[in-house]
C-alpha cells in the first residue's frame, strides 16, 4: 500500500507539472483530487473493519450538517487564524477538537496526541503547558510535543506519524504561507491520512487560504466569553466564562456560509452553540453586576486621557 501511494504521489506530482507547463492548472489539481478521494477507499475500509469512527461529530446541527456528519477522521481539516494575535483561538479551537476526540475515544483508543509546532510561532505564542492541557478537558500524559527546527523535518515527522497510526491525531502547526508548503505536500499528507485512517488538524497560524488537499478549512477568531444567554434573556458578556470561538467554513463541499459562535466547556468536553445577539449588549448584560462599571485602576490610569501640551515643529523640507 506504501508503494502504491508512492507512486500515485510522484503521478500526481508529474501530472500537475505538465498541467503547469501547459498553463492549464486546474484539470490537473481536479483530477489529482479525485486520485486522492479513490487511493482513500482502501483505507477507509479498513479503518471501518477496524471499527473506528470516520466523522467526529461536534454535537451542533448546523455545522454537523455542513460538514457532512462532522470532522473527518480520515482526512486533513485545516484551521487557520487570520492574524497572529488570533493564534490562541485557533489553537484553542484545535486542542478542543482533540478533546472531543479524546472523550469520545478513551473508551476503545488511549492513542496519545502528538502536536507538532512551529518554532517561530511557540516563541511567540508561547507552548502548552500541562496544568493548561488539563484544565481545557486534555489528558497531559497522553499530549506528545515536538518542536522540529526546519519545516522538511516537520513535515517528515508528521508524515510518518499520520502513517504509525499510533496517534489519535496529529496536530501540525505552520506559520503563514511557507513556499515550501504547497498542494503537493499536502496532498502527500492527506494520502498518509486516508492511508491509515488517521486525522490531521494543520494549524496555519496567520496565513492566508490557499489551495490544498484539506477537505474542510475553518477560520477560528475570539469572541467575548459568557455570551450564553441567562434564563431572563441577560448575557453576561465579557465576564469570566467558558471560551467561545467565533467560527467559519471556508471551505466545503456545501457551498452555503456558515458563521457561527461555539462555547467549549472543558469540564463536559463539548462544544455549545451562541445565538448571536440582535441587539447591542448594554452595561447590564456586560457585566455580571448592573450598574455603574468601575475603573481598573485605583487612580484611572486606564481611562483615556486628555491631550496634553505640545510643540509643533517646522518642516525641514
Amino acid at each position: 500500500m506504501a508503494q502504491n501511494a508512492l507512486a500515485r504521489e510522484r503521478l500526481f506530482a508529474l501530472r500537475e507539472t505538465i498541467a503547469k507547463l501547459e498553463g492549464k492548472p486546474a484539470p490537473a489539481l481536479a483530477a489529482a483530487e479525485r486520485e486522492a478521494l479513490a487511493s482513500g477507499e482502501t483505507g477507509r475500509q479498513d479503518a471501518e473493519r477496524n471499527g473506528r469512527r470516520q466523522r467526529l461529530s461536534f454535537g451542533v446541527t448546523s455545522l454537523d450538517e455542513a460538514m457532512e456528519g462532522g470532522l473527518p477522521l480520515d482526512a486533513i481539516t485545516e484551521i487557520r487564524s487570520g492574524l497572529f494575535r488570533n493564534a490562541g483561538a485557533a489553537s484553542g479551537f484545535t486542542l478542543a477538537a482533540a478533546a472531543l476526540l479524546q472523550r469520545v475515544e478513551e473508551a476503545s483508543d488511549c492513542s496519545p496526541i502528538l502536536w507538532i509546532g512551529d518554532t517561530v510561532s511557540t516563541m511567540e505564542a508561547g507552548l502548552p503547558y500541562a496544568v493548561g492541557l488539563q484544565d481545557f478537558g486534555l489528558q497531559p500524559e497522553r499530549f506528545l510535543q515536538a518542536l522540529p527546527r526546519k519545516l522538511d523535518e516537520a513535515l517528515w515527522l508528521a508524515e510518518t506519524a499520520v502513517e504509525s497510526g499510533a496517534f489519535s491525531v496529529v496536530i501540525l502547526e505552520i506559520r503563514g504561507n511557507p513556499a515550501h508548503f504547497g498542494l503537493t505536500e499536502s496532498r502527500r499528507l492527506g494520502l498518509r491520512a486516508k492511508a491509515a485512517g488517521r486525522p490531521l488538524f494543520l494549524l496555519r497560524q496567520a496565513g492566508e487560504e490557499e489551495a490544498s488537499s484539506a477537505a474542510f478549512r475553518l477560520l477560528a477568531e475570539p469572541a467575548p466569553a459568557g455570551m450564553r444567554a441567562l434564563p431572563g434573556g441577560s448575557r453576561l458578556a465579557g465576564s469570566i466564562g467558558n471560551p467561545v470561538f467565533r467560527l467559519s467554513l471556508e471551505k466545503s463541499r456545501n457551498p452555503a456560509p456558515l458563521s457561527l459562535l461555539l462555547e467549549w466547556n472543558p469540564h463536559e468536553r463539548q462544544f455549545f452553540p451562541i445565538d448571536e445577539p440582535r441587539h447591542a449588549l448594554t452595561p447590564d448584560e456586560r457585566s455580571a453586576y448592573p450598574g455603574a462599571q468601575l475603573s481598573a485602576s485605583f487612580d484611572g490610569q486606564d481611562r483615556p486621557q486628555k491631550m496634553g501640551p505640545f510643540l509643533a515643529f517646522e518642516r525641514a523640507s
